[in-house]
């Protein structure tokens, strides 16, 4: 008993631990086999800072850093010692990288863009710009850029046709493969969405180009006017359409107008007037066939719940509408929703059994453009029974 530890209860082994204060007791320490108290610290005077104290055990480690400020700088490391290490300042952006893993890396990346064939695309999108700084390349007298529209324009809005809208074509081989033709569609989704979604569905499966007609108020918005002519589109008139019939041209016409895309979603697929039947004198004029075509999905991009009349008024616009996402989400609520699209070309209606001077006749212009709405009315009905779901 006389050679054992006395260790006090609740110290944890150690002398003076768990009693409230900084420093052992003299009974602790007393009771510290081998302990040598540390001798008491000078007073420092308020006015001078104190000095390091160097007091400690003889046979312990160095004291720590004091408690006070010292008179000399911070010691630093010692003279010819190793830095721990090299910061991104002091280090070279490129330092340590090969220049072959830049170039695979490049590759790489190109061939995710650009598909396996990334060398050929990428030759011919910098062959591409090129003509297009330099000015080579060609327009149409109504201002048709075929480069510019299937390069970039088309390409654009093609993810949107596939991905989100899942756009399923039905009878592109009643699209003639050359020659002068009138595409003739309902039209729907507040803003003509479907415009677009068609002249890529026409360019992917029929490899044509096709030259909408467009309202006047196109025409007279700023920037949109400009992409809208570079597109192919041209002023919705006689002439114009006639002048584009007879060179051949697939052109592409909704008679609805904005009383279609702007009809409220209680009276969705239902087709509104089909104006005075300009379309049809055009196609009797210059005996091209009239292809039918039946568009379902549209509608439910955008419902439109409500119209802001007064002040589609005072902003000179047919109509403002009201979805339930728009104008209560801001811009977010001009995202679509996406919704599953149907199209359908229905067969040719022949025109060039009729003389010229029957297209002048009210009576046969009315009865074809009946027969046109009728056909894309009942189409829209079969489509909608064959869509599982709006979403689907």
């Amino acid at each position: 008993m006389s050679d054992a530890e006395i260790i006090p209860i609740g110290t944890g082994g150690r002398p003076g631990r768990g009693t409230g204060r900084d420093k052992p007791s003299a009974a602790a320490r007393s009771l510290a086999k081998g302990a040598k108290p540390r001798a008491p610290r000078a007073p420092r005077a308020a006015a001078e800072p104190a000095e390091a104290s160097t007091a400690g055990p003889a046979d312990g480690p160095t004291a720590g850093p004091t408690d006070g400020p010292t008179d000399g700088p911070t010691a630093g490391p010692t003279p010819g010692t190793p830095r721990a290490g090299a910061t991104t300042k002091d280090r070279e952006p490129l330092d340590g990288i090969p220049a072959a893993d830049w170039l695979a890396a490049i590759e790489s990346g190109a061939r995710e863009v650009f598909g396996p064939d990334w060398e050929r695309r990428l030759a011919e999108l910098l062959a591409f710009l090129r003509r297009r700084l330099e000015g080579e390349y060609l327009v149409d007298d109504f201002g048709f850029d075929r480069e510019l529209t299937e390069r970039l324009f088309l390409a654009m809005v093609r993810p949107l046709a596939e991905k989100w809208f899942r756009i399923e074509v039905r009878g592109i081989e009643n699209i003639p493969a050359e020659g002068g033709a009138l595409v003739v569609s309902n039209h729907s989704g507040t803003i003509p969405v479907d415009g677009l979604m068609t002249m890529v569905a026409v360019h992917d499966h029929a490899g044509r180009n096709l030259r909408p007609l467009g309202a006047d108020l196109v025409f007279r918005l700023p920037v949109v006017a400009g992409l809208a002519r570079r597109m192919g589109a041209t002023l919705a008139c006689q002439a114009d359409a006639e002048r584009m019939l007879n060179g051949g041209e697939l052109v592409g016409v909704w008679p609805e107008g904005f009383k279609g895309i702007g009809k409220p979603f209680s009276e969705r697929y239902k087709l509104q007037r089909f104006g005075r039947g300009g379309f049809v004198s055009a196609a009797l004029r210059t005996g091209v066939p009239i292809v039918p075509l039946s568009v379902v999905g549209a509608e439910e991009i955008y419902p439109i719940v409500g119209n802001l009349t007064t002040l589609a008024r005072l902003l000179n616009l047919p109509y403002l509408p009201i979805t339930p996402f728009f104008p209560l989400l801001g811009p977010l609520g001009l995202v679509p929703l996406p919704s599953k699209w149907l199209m359908e070309f229905g067969e040719p209606i022949r025109t060039d059994t009729f003389g010229e001077l029957e297209a002048e006749d009210p009576m046969l212009v009315f009865e074809v453009t009946d027969q046109v709405r009728e056909t894309i009315q009942q189409t829209l009905f079969k489509l909608l029974r064959e869509r599982s779901s709006v979403f689907g």
